[in-house]
């Protein structure tokens, strides 16, 4: 089967699925329906040809890299209007609470429960559960070098289909979206007994300097 005849085929697959699908899993399921060897290089440049189809303006979709997988998603320019069509049902409104435990997570994960407390201030235990329920994050394991080995927390694929990245790596840089640095506290036991007091020192000694 030529690239002409195989390109169909890939795009009714990506088109009737609900979620992103791998090169793998195409792969696959190809394979079994065409009762033939589909290579992966093969399906890649069905995709190549199927992206470049749909990049024109008068198509109101596109295909996406997105999840870990390709699917077919409305372009930025009709998200308002789609978004009628099902109102609030497919936005998972989310508390300052939980938005601040999930950036958290995104931005510094694995990590575990008692190291976004300490980040935070306060109990992440009810943010926790719910970013779980809504499949927003998911845990990853346990940290086996802590005491306790805690359970460790990432960012679920959901998380990054829904907004429309592969990886964390995609995330906007914190450096990019605001001005302020960020300073996370420095943990008890990394701190240097007398640090802080030279620093003072110091900072006394230069302004009497500067003052004579």
């Amino acid at each position: 089967m030529d690239l002409e005849q195989l390109m169909p085929h890939v795009e009714a697959l990506i088109f009737a699925s609900e979620k992103p699908l791998t090169l793998v899993e195409m792969t696959e399921i190809l394979g079994h329906a065409l009762e033939t060897v589909v290579e992966t290089d093969r399906i890649s440049r069905c995709i190549e040809a199927i992206s470049e189809k749909y990049a024109a303006e008068y198509y109101p979709f596109q295909l996406m890299e997105t999840g870990g997988g390709y699917q077919f998603l409305t372009k930025k320019a009709f998200h308002k209007t789609v978004l009628q069509l099902n109102g609030e049902k497919h936005i998972k409104k989310l508390s300052t609470a939980a938005m601040e435990t999930l950036s958290i997570i995104a931005y510094k994960q694995p990590i575990t429960k008692g190291e976004i407390e300490y980040i935070r201030g306060v109990s992440a235990d009810y943010s926790i559960q719910k970013l779980l329920e809504k499949e927003l994050i998911v845990i990853a394991g346990r940290k086996e070098d802590a005491v306790g080995k805690p359970l460790i927390y990432n960012t679920s694929k959901y998380f990054m289909d829904y907004l429309g990245i592969n990886s964390a790596s995609q995330l906007p840089q914190l450096k990019d979206i605001t001005d302020k640095e960020i300073i996370i506290p420095t943990n008890g036991l990394e701190a240097v007994p007398g640090a802080a007091a030279t620093t003072i020192d110091m900072a006394t000694q230069h302004s009497l300097r500067q003052a004579s």
